[in-house]
């Protein structure tokens, strides 16, 4: 029952049309570190947004390939105010902070987009953000949707993005229960600020984690568009997509145990293996049901949906206990070539 009760909230999230919104200047941040999958297709698509805006890219080091990439496509787009950030603060444990620090410092306004550089932007990305504040909205936030997965690895990817993570958090957005994810944050600014700055958000091992938790903390809400923006997955192996997963269980599970702990409960594995012992004939009908709201809810997106892709939200189901008690499993994880550990300084 669950399982139909959360798509179809997701499924009304993805038919909600966005209100008008109030239009306002907005700063766009991308951070940006090596020469990363369609970056220059991601990057470009900064540029795609009209109304009034900045771009700044921020990069830690001034030896990064990235960065005359980011100044081609800035000359491309002579009328958008935009500029490349060089430097590393250290103001937290989290590297990407780092990075973001001094361009949060030299925004010009009062609403500060941060975006990751691998996020495809869409033509309307501002105004459907802008669309979503309101008196007590702190913060609004986009998850990643996959797209072009190249392979049966990315593929797997996108199941635990699109029809798993982004499904419950649309479901979870539509009760009134947003939380921010750390691929897009568009922060009214005074929020943070009277939180303590932009290096409050090193208190947790995770900026969305830190982000919702300071927006609940004002008493406002993380909101979250109906349909979330995409990111090329392209080529992935299995060691890279697993690894990952087990750094965002843990990340929740320090985050929010409490919401954790039920998580062993997502996806098809335990009711599957009951059923299995107790009347293995009714199973091919049983997984037909269960897989057939994701199958209607990834049509309705637009996401991929081919047999392949069956396949592998049946592994992703599968795998989700062993993910659930690997995230039990210690407090650190590398990212990027970085050791982050709940007990390092934050």
């Amino acid at each position: 029952m669950l399982q139909y009760v959360g798509t179809g909230l997701a499924l009304w999230a993805l038919s909600r049309a966005p209100g008008p919104g109030a239009p306002a200047p907005v700063t766009v941040l991308r951070p940006i570190c090596g020469l990363e999958n369609n970056l220059a297709e991601t990057l470009e698509s900064t540029f795609s947004a009209t109304g009034d805006y900045e771009v700044i890219f921020c990069a830690a080091s001034p030896d990064d390939p990235a960065i005359p990439l980011a100044r081609e496509i800035m000359a491309r787009h002579p009328g958008v105010p935009s500029q490349v950030l060089v430097g590393d603060d250290r103001v937290s444990g989290n590297p990407k902070l780092n990075n973001l620090v001094k361009g949060w410092k030299a925004a010009r306004h009062d609403r500060i987009l941060m975006s990751d550089s691998n996020v495809l932007l869409p033509p309307d990305y501002l105004a459907r953000c802008l669309a979503e504040f309101r008196a007590d909205t702190g913060l609004v936030s986009s998850p990643p949707i996959g797209i072009r997965p190249e392979g049966f690895a990315a593929r797997l990817e996108c199941a635990f993005l699109n029809t798993h993570q982004a499904r419950w958090q649309m479901a979870g957005s539509a009760l009134g229960q947003g939380y921010a994810q750390g691929k897009m944050l568009f922060w009214r600014k005074e929020v943070l600020e009277q939180a303590g700055g932009i290096a409050v958000l090193g208190a947790e091992m995770a900026e969305d984690v830190a982000s919702t938790k300071v927006v609940r903390a004002a008493g406002l809400k993380v909101r979250l568009p109906g349909r979330f923006f995409e990111q090329p997955i392209g080529q992935r192996d299995l060691a890279t997509v697993w690894s990952r997963q087990v750094r965002w269980a843990k990340v929740r599970r320090m985050g929010f145990p409490a919401l954790y702990l039920p998580e062993v409960l997502a996806g098809a594995a335990l009711p599957a293996l009951a059923l299995a012992l107790a009347a293995p004939w009714a199973l091919p009908g049983f997984l037909v049901l269960w897989y057939l709201p994701e199958a209607i809810l990834a049509a309705r997106g637009g996401w991929p949906r081919q047999v392949e892709d069956v396949a592998a939200w049946i592994l992703r189901d599968a795998l989700n206990p062993v993910l659930w008690v690997k995230g039990w499993m210690g407090n650190s994880f590398e990212w990027r070539g970085n050791a982050m550990s709940s007990e390092a300084p934050r």
